[in-house]
């Protein structure tokens, strides 16, 4: 067995205020009860909600705080993540701080939140790291889940613990939910989700297994979320198959498909070019669709050369688009 223990904090996130203070008076809480715990993990954003007007560089003595007390616990930390002020932007941050007090590494979410994080730019590099004797975990930050490659990516590379800070107070929630269990059955690792409650989420954090079953589920309210993980698991499952039947990381290794459409210029992915800009829906939006008509892509094409004559759909009978601002 490689059994290790790790905790998620569900806080009550103020959203322009700092919260330093709370997460850390919560940690030595967590600490006193559960001792036993060797990594602690805190909601996207934590410390000063989602405002990129508390951004800041990095290193700095927010970051500082927590290397401090994750050396007096002896704890691999990872506090959320803190908007980050770069020489080309800010970025959304999570540093990942070893038991020694020291930050090992530094991950950039991938995929703000858009067209609702705007000003953040996107980060480039995966972030997975080692803790000895135990195994490989990844990072992600709330919104790249929902774009499967950096899961698979991450399981690529080794991960067989995925730490997923979050802020979702919408009602999207639900869907995510679902995809956080998707992910861990399709890549076969433990998923650990933690969200905020408040200003930084609706709550409902989730810790789930390898097969994709839930090991916990937060309601929502404050709570502190200790469990014990068997990281051979994970192997097991990636030996044999998920509850001995799909292996999908072997499937996905012994490939013969070429995925093209990663190649932005062979034109597989020429559709999304139609679906115009990535910008908040509007009142009245009706996503590109005319009074009359609309044009489907002529999808068939991309995959043949055959030219392919669009089709016409009629939406005759839909009512006449309200002008912005009106019912």
């Amino acid at each position: 067995m490689r059994p290790f223990a790790l905790a998620g904090l569900q806080l009550n996130i103020s959203g322009r205020k700092s919260n330093l203070e709370h997460i850390c008076d919560r940690i030595e809480m967590l600490m006193l009860l559960y001792p036993w715990v060797q990594m602690v993990v805190v909601s996207e954003l934590a410390t000063f909600g989602g405002w990129t007007g508390n951004s800041m560089p990095v290193p700095n003595d927010t970051e500082k705080r927590y290397c401090e007390l994750a050396a007096k616990h002896g704890i691999w930390l990872i506090p959320g993540s803190l908007y980050e002020s770069a020489a080309d932007g800010i970025y959304n941050t999570a540093p990942v701080i070893n038991p020694a007090g020291h930050v090992i590494t530094r991950y950039r979410k991938m995929f703000p939140f858009m067209p609702y994080e705007t000003g953040v730019e996107q980060g480039t590099e995966f972030c997975v790291f080692d803790v000895p004797d135990v195994g490989r975990f990844g990072l992600s930050i709330c919104y790249d889940m929902w774009l499967p490659e950096t899961t698979r990516t991450l399981a690529a590379m080794g991960a067989e613990v995925i730490i997923h800070p979050t802020l979702t107070p919408s009602i999207d929630r639900e869907v995510e939910l679902s995809i956080v269990k998707a992910s861990a059955a399709m890549n076969q690792c433990f998923i650990i989700d933690i969200n905020g409650i408040g200003d930084g989420g609706n709550g409902r954090s989730l810790l789930v297994s390898p097969t994709g079953d839930v090991l916990y589920q937060a309601g929502t309210n404050e709570e502190l979320l200790p469990i014990e993980i068997d990281l051979d698991r994970v192997r097991r499952s990636r030996e044999v198959g998920l509850k001995g039947l799909g292996q999908p990381l072997k499937s996905f290794r012994d490939r013969k498909v070429v995925f093209s459409v990663y190649d932005r210029a062979s034109g597989v992915a020429s559709y999304l070019d139609t679906l115009g800009p990535l910008e908040k829906m509007a009142r009245g939006s009706r996503a590109g669709l005319t009074e009359e008509s609309t044009t489907v892509p002529p999808i068939a094409a991309v995959a043949t050369g055959a030219a392919v004559t669009p089709v016409t759909a009629d939406v005759g009978g839909l009512p006449p688009t309200p002008p912005v601002g009106g019912a």
